[in-house]
C-alpha cells in the first residue's frame, strides 16, 4: 500500500518503453498538432479510469478571490493584539520543546511543527471555531 504512493519516485524499470511512449506523443504533437495529442491523451485517461488504474487527480484550480478588495469587510478583531498573542504562543511552544529536549533527546518534537501552523490556527480560534452557545 505504501509502495503504491511512492512508485512514481522510484527509478523507471522500463526506460526504453517510457522513452518510446514519450517519443510517440512528441511525434503526434509535431505532425498532427496539439488538438490530436490532447484527444489521444484524454482517451488514454478515460481508458485508465475505466480499467480502474487509479491515477491521481490532475485537477488544480487557481485561487480567485470573489470579493473585490474594496468590498472586503473590516478585519473583525485587533490585529496588533492577535499578533502579540501569536508571538507569545510561539515562544511558549519553543520553550516547551526546548525543555522537553533537555530532559530526553527527541522527546520535544520540532519547533516548526507548531510555528508553521500557528497563524492558521490562531485565526481559526479567534474568528471561526465557536461553540454552539457562542452568540456570533
Amino acid at each position: 500500500m505504501v509502495y503504491e504512493m511512492f512508485r512514481d519516485q522510484l527509478p523507471d524499470p522500463y526506460p526504453d518503453e517510457t522513452a518510446e511512449w514519450l517519443s510517440a506523443i512528441n511525434d503526434v504533437l509535431e505532425k498532427q498538432g496539439r488538438q490530436r495529442a490532447r484527444y489521444l491523451l484524454t482517451r488514454i485517461l478515460h481508458l485508465a479510469r475505466q480499467r480502474q488504474i487509479g491515477l491521481p487527480s490532475l485537477l488544480q484550480t487557481d485561487y480567485i478571490n470573489s470579493i473585490p478588495p474594496e468590498q472586503e469587510p473590516y478585519f473583525p478583531g485587533n490585529e496588533q493584539l492577535e499578533l502579540q498573542i501569536r508571538r507569545i504562543i510561539r515562544w511558549n511552544a519553543a520553550v516547551m520543546v526546548s525543555r522537553a529536549n533537555n530532559l530526553h533527546v527527541g522527546l520535544g518534537g520540532h519547533l516548526a511543527t507548531y510555528a508553521s501552523a500557528a497563524g492558521l490556527y490562531e485565526v481559526g480560534f479567534n474568528h471561526f471555531f465557536r461553540g454552539k452557545d457562542h452568540p456570533g
